[in-house]
């Protein structure tokens, strides 16, 4: 049974989310306040946390920022806000999903139920590999860590699952939506510049600070990343 915490000072929100989670079968709990709920967060292991942005004591984005420098539990964002920008900074800090309020339950859980399963992925995933390689770059699956010729490259967690991503589908044409899909877990609904940002994040702290060329552009198609 997955374990999921629900921080959100909306009381009718919590409320509503919580018993709809234990309804299909999970097990939740909410809290009302940043500071809180970052505790709970912390002292416990949660496979998954929903995380109001405006919150009480501590807001959610220094939250999900204080959260991410021990654990890597995944988080789905809520916001009243609705601008690209304000998703790419949540994504950036190293939220997994984002989701605009009002929102509908059914696409709440169908989030949830995305992220879950890969992480369930990943997971078995990691059980029978350590690492893997491309040339010099190496990704390190049990520490999330990655390295170009013994040197440590400092990721934000979506830009990791995007290079993952990457490397498993090396030498394949992707597209955007389907990078989208496959590490975002849902479609931004044409917004579609995100991959293109995050993919000028990779380029900038490997291709271009390394002097490789593992990303390439397909003009009016998507990206591909070859052999060095």
């Amino acid at each position: 049974m997955s374990k999921i915490l629900i921080i959100e000072d909306d009381p009718q929100i919590s409320r509503l989310v919580m018993l709809d989670l234990i309804h299909e079968g999970y097990e939740a709990e909410c809290s009302a306040d940043g500071r809180e709920g970052l505790e709970k967060a912390q002292l416990n292991d949660y496979d998954l946390i929903i995380l109001d942005v405006m919150l009480p004591s501590l807001n959610g984005m220094e939250v999900l920022r204080r959260l991410r420098t021990a654990k890597n539990t995944p988080v789905i964002m809520l916001t009243a806000r609705d601008q690209t920008i304000d998703k790419v900074m949540g994504l950036d800090m190293g939220a997994d999903d984002y989701m605009t309020k009002p929102f509908a339950i059914e696409e709440l859980f169908a989030r949830i139920r995305t992220i879950l399963k890969r992480q369930s992925i990943h997971e078995a995933d990691t059980s029978s590999e350590d690492e893997k390689r491309l040339g010099k770059l190496v990704i390190n699956l049990n520490k999330h860590a990655v390295t170009y010729d013994n040197k440590v490259i400092e990721l934000t967690r979506k830009e990791y699952d995007l290079l993952l991503y990457l490397v498993e589908n090396k030498n394949k044409v992707l597209t955007r939506d389907q990078i989208l899909d496959e590490v975002w877990g849902y479609n931004f609904y044409g917004e579609t510049n995100v991959v293109d940002v995050y993919i000028r994040y990779l380029r900038s702290k490997i291709d271009y600070k390394f002097g490789t060329q593992y990303i390439q552009t397909l003009r009016g198609t998507g990206y591909i990343l070859k052999d060095e």
